[in-house]
């Protein structure tokens, strides 16, 4: 295995590692507007969700690694502590890349990344129009978490209005995760995506608090057919259904087959005889 200490190798190659490595991440397209009204547009992968009651999202406009300058976005949320975040998906990607660009202040991203102005409800920053869900915040603290290239600043926000494209809705009007067509971060120039054929479900431990491996049979614990998912969905049943078990490698390759189609009651009648 390979080891490395951070204090050991450049803020460059430490940052690939960790961006390369803690992937996907989804991306905050962050709208603020300065002192003076002017607005900025800023794409970020330091961010995610950290509360529903209150609704909390927190995004982190990092000092840059090669000059130690911050960033637009930051000195905005300190001037007016408030912010649209947009959400990302496949037909919009293109144009977050280009308003990642660091243009000169003052210089309009929405313009540049051809991206529309919409006036939102509450605060004075813009929504993103064409992005599928929009959260209007109020920043409640930026923490600072160092004063070195590469240091973040986490912009700790709270959502005051959600505003969802309608197509991206489904028949009972709650979000449709294949419609969204989401992307998100890697590493380099990496992203992906996550459009309809590339989505799974995998049911959750507290809906059937499941048994755990360690009470699964040995000849399926041991099989040499089954892998650790496919173990951890025959291990996720409440009951270990009751019989003997094959060990069969035949069978446990037509177990498999279900098992891919998260068919798990199929699969364990076909492993008891």
């Amino acid at each position: 295995m390979k080891t490395l200490i951070p204090s050991e190798i450049t803020p460059v190659q430490l940052q690939t590692v960790m961006q390369t490595a803690v992937s996907p991440r989804p991306i905050a397209l962050a709208s603020t507007v300065d002192k003076d009204g002017n607005s900025n547009l800023s794409p970020f992968s330091f961010f995610n969700m950290f509360s529903t009651v209150p609704p909390i999202l927190v995004f982190s406009p990092s000092r840059r690694v090669r000059d130690n300058t911050i960033k637009h976005t930051l000195e905005n949320v300190l001037e007016v502590p408030e912010v649209v975040i947009g959400t990302v998906n496949f037909p919009i990607v293109q144009q977050i890349s280009l308003a990642s660009t660091e243009y000169e202040e003052g210089v309009n991203e929405f313009i540049k990344s051809g991206l529309t102005m919409k006036d939102a409800e509450i605060i004075k920053p813009k929504l993103i129009e064409e992005c599928p869900v929009n959260f209007e915040c109020k920043v409640l603290e930026v923490k600072y978490l160092g004063d070195q290239g590469g240091a973040g600043n986490l912009v700790i926000c709270e959502v005051l209005k959600i505003h969802i494209r309608e197509e991206y809705l489904d028949e009972n009007g709650n979000l449709d995760q294949a419609k969204l067509d989401m992307v998100a971060r890697l590493g380099s120039n990496w992203y992906s995506r996550n459009k309809a054929d590339n989505l799974f479900e995998v049911p959750k431990p507290l809906v059937t608090k499941g048994i755990g491996f360690d009470l699964l049979p040995d000849e399926i614990k041991f099989s040499r057919i089954f892998t650790g998912n496919d173990l951890g969905m025959l291990a996720n049943v409440e009951i270990l259904p009751a019989g003997n078990y094959h060990s069969d490698e035949n069978v446990h390759l037509e177990a498999q087959k279900l098992l891919l189609e998260s068919k798990i009651e199929e699969a364990w009648k076909i492993l008891i005889y």
